[in-house]
This record gives C-alpha cells, sequence and structure tokens, in this order.
C-alpha cells in the first residue's frame, strides 16, 4: 500500500463515518466496485477520515490524484495524472475510460484498488466522466473510487502558506458547474462529515495541545468555528491556555482564515467596510436599517452587493426589512478584531443610542466599557430582576456576570455573580455553574451562597449534600428581613422534595411559598407550577386540578407558562389523560420563542417521551429521548437523566433491540444514593428490560430498591410509577404466589379508592396471573376481563396488549386452548401495530403451543406435540429449562418432561443436535 500524505487534521467525533466508509470498502474489497463521495465544507476533515480509513487496511493499493483550480478547464487533466503521462491525451471520454478500466483491472488482481480523487469540486468534467466510464465496465472488481469533494456552500478560503500574492479571482477557488453536476448523482449515498461536537472538541484540546477544556469552552469553540476541526485545531493552537479559563472571551479568527478575509476586505469600497463594521459591531443577523445608521452612510444596496459579491455576508430579504449575516462567524470575528479599540468602543455607544432594544442597549454600553460602572452595572441588575420575572433565566445570567465584572465593590461582585450562577442553574447550564464552583466556594458563608450551592447539589442529583446546604441557608436566613431569599429557600425545597418524591413536603413547601406577599417573584411562580403536582401525587386529584386551574387564570407571560404546562401535562398523564397531556407537555418543550428554560424542556421532554409510549407512538417517542439525551450531554442536569433513558430503553427492549435497550439501561443509571425520581425510572429501565427478556428473577431484583425505601407512600401512589404490576408479575411468574398476594391487596386497595382505571387494569393483570396460577381459572377469567373493562376507552394500546398476553397464557396453560386463542391473536395483533416484536414472537409461540394454528412440519417434527415444539423452538435457540419454562408459563419438571419426549421422538441426545433439527 502507497504511504498516506500528511494528513490534514487530527481525527475525531468520527465513529459513524469511520464505520460508513469501512462498509463501503468492505463491499469494494468483496467484489463490488463503486464511487463514493465524501463531502463537506473545508477543513471538515474529509482526507482525514479517508487517510484514516486506509491507514487501517494493510493488503490494499491506493492512488492518489487532486484537482486544483487551475486545471478546472484542461480536458482531462486528473486522467493524466492517473494514468501518468503528460502527452498523447485520450482522444475521448471513452478511450480514456476504457484505458482506466485496464489500467485498474489488472492492478486489483494482486490486491484491492482504491482510488481517492481529492478536491473532486475542483476536477475537470471529462476526467470525471471518465473515471465514472471505467468503473461502469467493472462487474467483480476489487476496486472502490472515492471522491473528497466540497459541498458548494462558498466560504472563505485559506491563504496557503509562502504562497505568492493572491489575486481576487483566485483567493477563492470555485467547483466548476460541470463538476457540481456531475457530483450531484452520487449526492444520495454520500458520507458527510458533520461539525464536531463539544465532547469531541475537548479531546481535540487534549490531544494537539495537552489543554483540559471545559465544557462551556468546548461548546464556545464549537459555536464560533461551527464545529470545523481545522479552524478549532489552529484556533487551540493560536491563542494562550489562559484564553479558555475566562468567562465568554472574544475569540478572534485564525490567523490564515483572517489573512484571506483581510485581504477580501481590501478589495472592498470605504462604505462597504463601514457598513462590514457596523454589522460586527451590532452581532448576528442585524437589519439593514440598524447597520445603515450606525455605519451613518445614505445608500446602502451598492455595499451590500460588494460585501455579497465578495463572500463576507449574505442577505435575507423579508417585507419591509433586510438581514445582513456573515457567512461564517470566523469573518464577523475578524472584521470586528481589526477595528481599533477607540473606534469600536465609538461605535458601540452609538449603537446603544439608536436601537431600540433595552437588553441590547445595556450590551452595547458594557463593550464600549473599560472600566468598572456601578451605575452601569446596577442598570444591568434592574434589567436581570426584570428578565427573571419572566423566567428568562440564560439571559438573566449572562446578565448578572457582565454586572458583577462592572462592579467596583467586593460586596456587590460576590452578590451579583453567586445570582448569575442561580441562574445559569435555573437555565439549565450546570457546565457553565459548575466553572464558577470554586470561586463561590471561596466567598464567605452566607445564605445566598449555601442556596446557590444547594441549587446546583440537586440538579447533579446529590440530595445528602443538597439537604446540608439548604439547611445552612434556612438556619441563616431571616424570613421577615429577606423574604426574596426565604422564597428561593422554599422553592429549592419544593425542587428537593420533588427529587425525593416526598409528595407532602412538596405541597408543604410549594404553599408556604405561594403565601409570600410578591406573588411575581420567580421563585413563588415556579413554587406554583409544582403545587398541583404534589397534590396529585397525594391523591388529591381534584384539588389539583383545582390549583392548576386557578393558576392559569392569573398565568405570566414570558416563560413561566412553561413550568405550568410541564406541571399539569405531567398530572394529566398520571391522571390518565395521556392525549390532553401530550399537548401541554408539547408546549412545554420549546425554549426558543419565550426563552424557556432548559432543564423545564428536558422535563417536559422525558414526560413526553413517556406520554408517546402509552399512546402507541413509539417512534415519535425514540425522537423525544434522542433530542432530550442530546441535549443532556450539553447540560448535564444529572436530575433527569434517568428519566430520559428510561422509555427509549423500554421500546428497543420490546422490539428486541437489546444493544440499544441496554445501552440506554446503563445510560440512565442511578445509585441508591441519588434522588428517588433518578432511582424509580433507573429501577424501572432495568426491570422491564429484564420482563421483555423473560427474565422475571432479575425483573424482581432491579426493583428491589424500590421496595426497600423507607417510605414508598409517594411511589406507590397511582398514576406516576407504573413499578407495581412489573414486580407483583415477576413474583407469580417466579412461583412466589404468597408474596404476590402480600404485596398485591394493599396496592388493589389504594387504586380502588383512587378509582385510577390504568393502575387496577395493570394490577388486575398480575392478580388474574395469580389467580391462575392457583388454579381458579373462572376467577382468573374474572379478573383479566375485569382488567380490558378499566382500560375501555382510555387509548393504552400496550397496556390493553399486555393484558390480553397474560390472560391468553393463563387460558392455555389451563388447557383452555381455543379460547386463549382468540385472546393471543389480539395480543399479537396489537404487538404487530407497535412494533413489540419480542412480545409478537412470544405471541407466535404461545399460539403453536395451543397447536390449533400449527403449521406444517417436516417427517421428524410432526410427531411432537404443539407444546414440545414451542418447548423445542426455546431451547433450541439457547434458552435454558428455566428461561423456558417461564416465557411458556409452565414448571420447569414440565420443561424436562417435555425434553425427554422431544430427544426420543427425534433420535437425538444433546441440546445441540436440537438446535441443529430446528436450523432454518
Amino acid at each position: 500500500m502507497e504511504t498516506p500524505p500528511e494528513q490534514h487534521g487530527h481525527l475525531v467525533g468520527r465513529a459513524d463515518e469511520i464505520a460508513a466508509l469501512n462498509r463501503v470498502l468492505d463491499a469494494a474489497f468483496a467484489g463490488l466496485p463503486s464511487i463514493r463521495l465524501v463531502e463537506g465544507p473545508a477543513g471538515i476533515g474529509k482526507t482525514a477520515l479517508v487517510d484514516h480509513v486506509l491507514a487501517t487496511r494493510d493488503a490494499c493499493t491506493v492512488l492518489r490524484v487532486s484537482g486544483v483550480s487551475w486545471e478546472s478547464d484542461l480536458d482531462q487533466g486528473v486522467v493524466r495524472q492517473l494514468l501518468r503521462i503528460d502527452d498523447d491525451t485520450p482522444q475521448s471520454v471513452i478511450s480514456a475510460g476504457q484505458l482506466l478500466h485496464r489500467l485498474w483491472t489488472g492492478q486489483q488482481e494482486h490486491a484491492p484498488l482504491v482510488v481517492v480523487v481529492d478536491d473532486a469540486h475542483l476536477a475537470d468534467v471529462a476526467s470525471l466522466r471518465a473515471i465514472r466510464s471505467a468503473m461502469r465496465r467493472m462487474s467483480e472488481a476489487r476496486v472502490l473510487v472515492v471522491l473528497c469533494a466540497r459541498d458548494g456552500v462558498a466560504e472563505v478560503a485559506e491563504v496557503p502558506e509562502a504562497s505568492p500574492a493572491v489575486q481576487p479571482d483566485e483567493e477563492r477557488p470555485l467547483p466548476m458547474l460541470g463538476a457540481l453536476e456531475f457530483l450531484d448523482d452520487f449526492r444520495d449515498d454520500a458520507i458527510r462529515p458533520g461539525p464536531l461536537d463539544p465532547e469531541a472538541v475537548r479531546t481535540l484540546a487534549h490531544d494537539l495541545c495537552g489543554l483540559t477544556l471545559d465544557l462551556p469552552g468546548s461548546r464556545r469553540l464549537c459555536r464560533h468555528t461551527r464545529g470545523n476541526p481545522r479552524y478549532a485545531g489552529q484556533l487551540l493552537r493560536e491563542l494562550p491556555h489562559e484564553t479558555w479559563t475566562d468567562w465568554q472571551p472574544e475569540l478572534p479568527a485564525p490567523e490564515r482564515y483572517a489573512s484571506a478575509v483581510r485581504h477580501r476586505l481590501t478589495h472592498c469600497g470605504a462604505t462597504t467596510r463601514a457598513l462590514l463594521e457596523a454589522c460586527a459591531v451590532l452581532g448576528a443577523g442585524a437589519s439593514l436599517s440598524l447597520a445603515t445608521a450606525l455605519a451613518e452612510i445614505d445608500d446602502p444596496l451598492p455595499a451590500v452587493d460588494e460585501a455579497c459579491t465578495a463572500g463576507l455576508v449574505s442577505a435575507t430579504t423579508t417585507p419591509g426589512r433586510m438581514q445582513l449575516s456573515f457567512v461564517h462567524p470566523l469573518v464577523r470575528a475578524t472584521v470586528l478584531t481589526g477595528i481599533g479599540m477607540t473606534r469600536r468602543a465609538a461605535l458601540h455607544s452609538r449603537a446603544a443610542e439608536i436601537t431600540g432594544d433595552q437588553g441590547s442597549r445595556l450590551a452595547h454600553r458594557v463593550a464600549a466599557t473599560t472600566v468598572a460602572d456601578e451605575a452601569l452595572a446596577q442598570a444591568l441588575d434592574r434589567y436581570a430582576a426584570d428578565r427573571a420575572r419572566a423566567g428568562e433565566w440564560a439571559t438573566v445570567a449572562d446578565t448578572l456576570v457582565q454586572a458583577s465584572r462592572l462592579s467596583p465593590g467586593h460586596a456587590e461582585r460576590q452578590d451579583r455573580l453567586l445570582r448569575a450562577v442561580d441562574a445559569m442553574i435555573g437555565a439549565g447550564d450546570i457546565p457553565q455553574a459548575t466553572v464558577f464552583v470554586g470561586e463561590l466556594e471561596s466567598f464567605p458563608a452566607d445564605t445566598l451562597r449555601e442556596v446557590v450551592l444547594g441549587y446546583l447539589a440537586i440538579m447533579r442529583g446529590r440530595p445528602a449534600e443538597a439537604e446540608t446546604f439548604l439547611t445552612r441557608a434556612q438556619e441563616q436566613c431571616d424570613p421577615k428581613r429577606h423574604q426574596d431569599l426565604t422564597a428561593r429557600i422554599y422553592q429549592r425545597r419544593v425542587l428537593h422534595a420533588l427529587g425525593r418524591w416526598d409528595a407532602d413536603a412538596l405541597v408543604t413547601w410549594a404553599r408556604r411559598a405561594v403565601e409570600l406577599d410578591d406573588p411575581s417573584d420567580p421563585s413563588v411562580v415556579e413554587s406554583e407550577a409544582v403545587l398541583g403536582l404534589g397534590l396529585a401525587a397525594s391523591g388529591r386529584h381534584e384539588e389539583a386540578v383545582a390549583a392548576y386551574e386557578t393558576a392559569a387564570a392569573r398565568l405570566p407571560g414570558g416563560a413561566q407558562p412553561q413550568r405550568f404546562h410541564l406541571g399539569r401535562g405531567w398530572v394529566d398523564l398520571a391522571l390518565d389523560a395521556p392525549e390532553t397531556a401530550r399537548r401541554r407537555l408539547e408546549a412545554a418543550v420549546p425554549t426558543g420563542y419565550r426563552f424557556g428554560s432548559t432543564r423545564i424542556s428536558l422535563w417536559a421532554q422525558g414526560w413526553l417521551a413517556r406520554t408517546q409510549f402509552v399512546l402507541g407512538a413509539w417512534t415519535e417517542a425514540l425522537e423525544t429521548v434522542q433530542r432530550a439525551a442530546t441535549r443532556l450531554g450539553e447540560v448535564r442536569i444529572e436530575l433527569v437523566r434517568p428519566l430520559v433513558h428510561w422509555t427509549a430503553a423500554q421500546i428497543h427492549a420490546l422490539r428486541g433491540d437489546w444493544d440499544r435497550a441496554d445501552h440506554h439501561v446503563q445510560a440512565g443509571i442511578a445509585a441508591p444514593h441519588r434522588y428517588e425520581v433518578m432511582l424509580i425510572p433507573s429501577c424501572l429501565a432495568r426491570a422491564q428490560v429484564a420482563e421483555a427478556r423473560g427474565d422475571y428473577a432479575r425483573a424482581l431484583e432491579a426493583l428491589s430498591p424500590l421496595v426497600q425505601l423507607p417510605s414508598r407512600r409517594s411511589v406507590d401512589e397511582p398514576g406516576f410509577w407504573p413499578w407495581q404490576d412489573v414486580y407483583a408479575n415477576a413474583l407469580v411468574m417466579t412461583g412466589r404466589l404468597d408474596d404476590a398476594e402480600a404485596f398485591l391487596a394493599p396496592q388493589e386497595e389504594l387504586a380502588a379508592r383512587r378509582d385510577h382505571r390504568s393502575t387496577q387494569a395493570r394490577l388486575g393483570l398480575a392478580r388474574g396471573r395469580l389467580t391462575g396460577a392457583r388454579g381458579d381459572i373462572d376467577a382468573a377469567r374474572e379478573q383479566f376481563e375485569r382488567a380490558l373493562g378499566h382500560l375501555e376507552h382510555l387509548p393504552l394500546l400496550y397496556d390493553r396488549a399486555r393484558v390480553n398476553f397474560a390472560y391468553g397464557q393463563t387460558l392455555r396453560r389451563a388447557g383452555k386452548r381455543r379460547e386463549a386463542d382468540t385472546v393471543l391473536l389480539n395480543a399479537r395483533d396489537a404487538y404487530v401495530s407497535l412494533g413489540a416484536l419480542t412480545y409478537v414472537e412470544r405471541c407466535d409461540r404461545e399460539l403453536q403451543a395451543s397447536g390449533i394454528h400449527s403449521t406444517r412440519l417436516t417427517p421428524g417434527r410432526s410427531t411432537l406435540t404443539p407444546q414440545e415444539r414451542a418447548v423445542a423452538r426455546l431451547v433450541a435457540t439457547g434458552a435454558t429449562n428455566k428461561q423456558a419454562a417461564l416465557d411458556l408459563y409452565i414448571s420447569v419438571k414440565t420443561v424436562q418432561y417435555h425434553l425427554t419426549h422431544i430427544y426420543a421422538k427425534l433420535g437425538i441426545r444433546s441440546r445441540s443436535e436440537l438446535a441443529a433439527c430446528f436450523k432454518e
């Protein structure tokens, strides 16, 4: 194999792309020749990806050529490189294709051949056509052609090192139109390296520079470079390490990129440069009218045309408004850092005068200020208080950090920073808040410090730590003198009680907060949003609904309705109104339009996924989990992590995708010392995956931490955490009938007292199994029919299928095969519509065991009874006797009895022989 050239970038975060390219190589090396496009913007790592994968392939030959801008019009220029000739250019594309075909066919006989065409967007069209013509003639050759090309997005190209003076038409080579049209045919199957995520950028920083970059810093670098590994790597090398320890540092462009931008700027007129400087000062998405006023120019359109032609900005026009955006954040950074400090301060001061938005005015005043300014700090503080009343915590956090930096007094600086970190936690930005923890812990111990650290401990899922901080805060706080701090303590106590899933404490602290004199205080508003949830979790359903109805009448604006939508949607789901819950929870998910909280959004997505699950919208539920899990990886709110992964674990298990199910189980794991609101969904995920596997002993083990909780009053409340039926069913299936009876009785009594239909149906499943296991099939039938009656008019397809499956199994074990057949078919149809393949297969085995729907068998197997065939199939696929017994709802002794007869009838003596008999 030829040695690849030096890699163009450090390869991180490319597992999916590596796997995709390896699959293509495997197919080509197996005799399926093809052409594959690897496409993306400059610097994204296309060539690095190809080189990395090829470096792992020892037994192949690599030919590498490249398109260049000055040969784009040279007919068959790339073919000449491939054939290694300077003269005697083939007369036509056909003849060139024939030559390539002959050459490559011969080369691949010794080893698989990979042809890499770098910068294929700059290749001449005749060569690209000749390559395709050559590949069309191949049927079983071991040849792969990889075309690496830019995706056609106009970007600023870096000025090459030691390059001569670059002319305007040479600085940014553009793909030829014919090449782009040719590449269009390969875009459906293209491999597209995407932008790096923050975790990949952290790895890049460590590998390139030995730098431990915190998550907020890596997110900032991702946004600034759009996740481009080349630009990120250049900045990591060029900037001092201290840059990344500052809060929101002003990042420049990499020097080579900036040189290219500055070169373009020199070819723009003074008016255009003034307009671009105004846009850079105003920030992302500046309106043309405001930029024109700031630049103090009369006719902006010629300048807009020139800036767009130079490839520096793009213009978006809507009726009555034009908006200018830089084509890349690095272009804005170059323009902004090129403005002298005096002029920049003057532009910011003028922008503060002409902009109409209060937040923007303050931001420009801050940018124009180079010394401490208490008056400006106070103005920022007042603005933060106003945004806090609307629940816009991210804005509050940024504003208070700026106020802290501008505060001349030490005490004021600390107070504002503490409140800024508190707002970061409220916004759900735990990584950014964590960055400040060391500084906060150095402050003198006071009430606000303890409140903030307690809040952070709650979000990180640390109940003992949170209890310590909140207790100290309460001991230090005088409610009469510091009502705002008191409200915060009460609200944190509400969240602490929610984490402990202590409904009584939740109601107590929420009511204390609501009874304070300032109903507009954000802490009071958030406590009121959770009050109804606490009432419902205490079994006071009517009071809960009334509390939300009362709150709805005076619902504040801004982001605060998000909290009420979450609380009410959660209660609706618990009270068997999933369709209403879905609408409310969907309203609680968005964070952009009204500056909603990421923390609230993640809770809403966790319960929305659960709602979609019970409604049978499993694909939508998995999409919701994926979005939430991605966001969770950025904000690191531990408290909600198990809830987010719970639903995905169950769905994947029911679909038979065990690897993904196990992945989500592990991602949602919570130790016993964590909050109960983390422990419960973690245990449920493990138990429901175990149940789907038919491993009821492991399901019991998974739920044992819930059984052993010091208090289960709120955990047992019907509707909120559907664990009781899973535990009772597992007790019956493992033969612990007396334990099942003792557990079921109080649960049934509570569900009946609450008149909670879905819980009564689920518990009815377990009761029916228990009654059937004791031999009273008539009573069991009555229990199952009653359970199905509870589900009537409820849109709970999975629960109905689950009851029918247990009902059918119980009937079949009692010998009621024809009746069991009807019920099992109902269960099977429901499972098919849900995509629950795990249980579709189980239904099929049950139906085969009944003998009514037997299929034609091979002569040897035709002598087996239906139940013997069902046992044989399970054992042949590797099930133990115990697993087969649990799956077929029969005893282990019965399985052993059947195996004895199976071996005798088939003339075999081992499980391996049995597996061979049943192998398709």
